[in-house]
């Protein structure tokens, strides 16, 4: 057969309230025009992010009951060290209310003025992490993984022969080498194996530690296992263990791939990093052995990382995606191809071509999806990476918006009504106006910024 059905059945529903176009658009306009202000129940479709937004199984339900709230040494911890340990054998196991967590832990110890961290492309609160201590986040994808029609099977490779130069130009300033797996602001696009090897092989040539941020680790295997030559009869547990034995570290945000509402990790080898990293651990978030988490956010955690290696689940979540591309695609719809992972990725500045990357044409097209159809998306373009640190602003490498798909929680009709809504927007697209911004913070405005309609 070929259609791809859910590989599971809905237990529980939470309405949606409809809304008008007329109060969208006002709704807007008191948020000042940033989605992140707007109140879940005014919004139909939300896409703003896959994390923490996944529906949890019955399993992780259950297991949330066995949750034990003891302050210090908690079977919830062993059980939670024993899931994580089970795909990524690493020494030492720290948990953290969320992965930004995990990556500021990380760096108030690494990072400091006048260091670079190299990576394929750091996500935002990461890039956010590194620059607060006074570091320097530097992007190495490759060229394939810049360009949004190309079909390069992993485009979120990290360009091997750069980082090899960047190391011999900058190596006493770098205290680590950095992937992201799967390369979420490039278009939620994987990274080989061969290139995790090779990124793991260039650290040690330099002497320094190799981390993965691996929040969507499993949606990366499944990619190399569909494309990587000599990956397609493996088992997708077995591909996980091998990308994480190559590093020497990670950090994760279980809000992703563990189908967990909060919770994430640090985990290390060496021993010295990891007894400062539970020191501040201990500062920042809570004894070592709950991190900032309720045991019952353990145990889902727990849990979780059994079902998100079961390949029939990533099978369905792979081709939800692909779907809204390939529909998207057909309709002239300029998206990011391959499918990634977790996202759909239209590319806004391809669409808007009449608003200038400086006046935010992924903005403008997640505030139009928003009033057009109650969707609530993701700029990842210009108002998230366009301003240095100096306070420049210039245009991104892209200008994307993301339709991050929550796990397990939207059906094939969200996904035709998703393709109905940008069908109708495409008769209006070329009049839909620019925006500048208003007020914006010193750090991540584009979480808090406030923007205006540039004919305004």
């Amino acid at each position: 057969m070929k259609t791809i059905i859910e590989p599971f059945r809905i237990k529980s529903v939470e309405p949606i309230r409809f809304t008008t176009m007329e109060e969208r658009r006002a709704l807007a306009k008191d948020a000042h025009y940033n989605l992140f202000s707007l109140h879940a129940d005014d919004v139909l479709i939300d896409l703003l992010t896959d994390s923490g937004t996944s529906a949890m199984s019955a399993a992780q339900w259950g297991a949330v009951m066995n949750g034990d709230e003891s302050y210090a040494g908690s079977p919830s911890f062993e059980r939670f060290e024993g899931a994580v340990r089970h795909l990524m054998d690493f020494k030492h196991i720290i948990p953290t209310h969320q992965g930004r967590a995990a990556e500021a832990i990380l760096f108030s110890i690494l990072g400091g003025e006048g260091k670079k961290v190299p990576s394929n492309t750091h996500f935002d609160t990461t890039r956010g992490n590194i620059e607060a201590t006074g570091a320097q986040a530097h992007d190495l994808l490759i060229a394939e993984g810049k360009d949004p029609s190309n079909l390069h099977p992993f485009k979120g490779n990290i360009d091997i022969e750069r980082l090899d130069a960047f190391l011999k130009e900058h190596g006493d300033a770098v205290p680590c080498v950095m992937i992201t797996v799967t390369n979420n602001a490039g278009g939620g696009q994987p990274v080989s194996l061969a290139n995790i090897r090779e990124t793991a092989a260039t650290a040690r040539k330099y002497n320094l530690p190799f981390i993965i941020d691996g929040c969507r680790f499993a949606e990366n295997a499944y990619f190399i296992k569909q494309r990587e030559e000599g990956q397609g009869d493996r088992e997708i547990a077995d591909i996980v263990r091998d990308m994480f034995e190559l590093a020497d570290g990670m950090t994760m945000s279980a809000k992703k791939d563990a189908f967990a509402n909060i919770g994430g990790w640090l985990a290390l080898n060496d021993d010295e990093l990891a007894q400062k990293a539970r020191n501040r651990l201990i500062m920042t978030e809570g004894f070592p052995t709950y991190g900032g988490l309720a045991g019952r956010d353990l145990d889902a955690i727990a849990q979780g990382l059994s079902e998100i290696v079961d390949e029939e689940y990533l099978k369905y979540r792979v081709r939800s995606n692909a779907y809204i591309v390939e529909r998207l695609d057909a309709l002239g719809v300029p998206v990011v191809k391959p499918a990634g992972g977790h996202a759909v990725f239209v590319d806004a500045r391809s669409w808007l071509h009449h608003i200038d990357p400086l006046q935010f044409p992924g903005q403008a097209l997640a505030v139009a999806l928003y009033e057009m159809g109650g969707i609530r998306a993701c700029e990842i373009g210009t108002v998230m990476f366009g301003r240095a640190p100096d306070g420049s602003e210039k245009p991104a490498a892209m200008d994307l918006v993301r339709l991050a798909m929550p796990r397990r929680v939207y059906t094939q009709s969200h996904a035709d009504y998703i393709v109905e809504v940008f069908e109708e927007l495409s008769a209006t697209k070329d009049k839909l106006p620019g925006y500048r911004i208003t007020e914006e913070p010193q750090a991540m405005r584009h979480f808090t910024a406030k923007f205006a309609p540039i004919n305004d």
